[in-house]
């Protein structure tokens, strides 16, 4: 985390810093956080730390514990696997909705972001491809047209560390092309208009990635 941090909008900065830091796996799970060892790294008063930690604490990061200190969240093996079958049932339904709906301005995004993983895959640029993925899959949420559906999701995948998770499964041998293949799949079936054929292969590539992440995720766990 070699990262410095300039005076302009201090907070967010150092939010982005520490939060990116989190879910690439620069901090391990379970890891205590010193405000002031960031500080002095960042280059930076505590004070932009502490309230930095505060929001990563919000969306489910970082546990702060009187008198302990802040410690990078370590989700259980049950709380992953609640997770996964939650965050399989909804999504499957956003693709589904999604198909249902046609041509709307979200196609054109997933379209859109499908080509830049297929970009990352071919420059084997993990951060590209997790960017692109991030893209896809609130194309989706978006554009099943269903405020209650993101709202109930949004409220989930807080809950864990999910962007990390996805670094993790990734990291994977032949992961990655198994995975934009999925993809690619899914965005076919939205196109086709087939809103059965879209949420059972959506379901079908969460299941394959917690199934992925319960199996890394274990010896780190326990």
């Amino acid at each position: 985390m070699n990262i410095s941090v300039s005076t302009e909008s201090i907070h967010t900065q150092v939010t982005n810093v520490l939060r990116k830091a989190i879910v690439t796996g620069e901090f391990k799970l379970g890891e205590k956080l010193s405000e002031t060892a960031l500080a002095q790294k960042l280059g930076v008063s505590r004070t932009p730390v502490r309230e930095a930690l505060k929001q990563l604490q919000q969306e489910g990061l970082v546990e702060i514990i009187p008198r302990v200190g802040t410690c990078v969240m370590k989700p259980t093996e049950k709380e992953i696997y609640e997770l996964f079958k939650l965050k399989e049932s909804l999504e499957g339904l956003a693709a589904g909705l999604m198909a249902e709906r046609g041509e709307i301005p979200e196609l054109a995004e997933l379209v859109k972001a499908m080509e830049s993983m297929e970009e990352a895959v071919g420059r084997r640029d993990m951060d590209g491809y997790v960017e692109a993925n991030d893209r896809f899959h609130d194309a989706i949420l978006r554009g099943s047209g269903n405020s209650k559906l993101m709202y109930h999701f949004n409220l989930l995948i807080n809950q864990l560390p999910y962007r990390k998770f996805v670094y993790t499964t990734l990291d994977q041998p032949q992961r990655l092309e198994k995975s934009v293949d999925e993809h690619r799949r899914i965005v076919e079936a939205i196109q086709s208009r087939n809103p059965s054929v879209a949420e059972q292969i959506m379901r079908e590539h969460v299941k394959a990635s917690g199934a992925k992440l319960m199996q890394i995720m274990k010896a780190e766990l326990y």
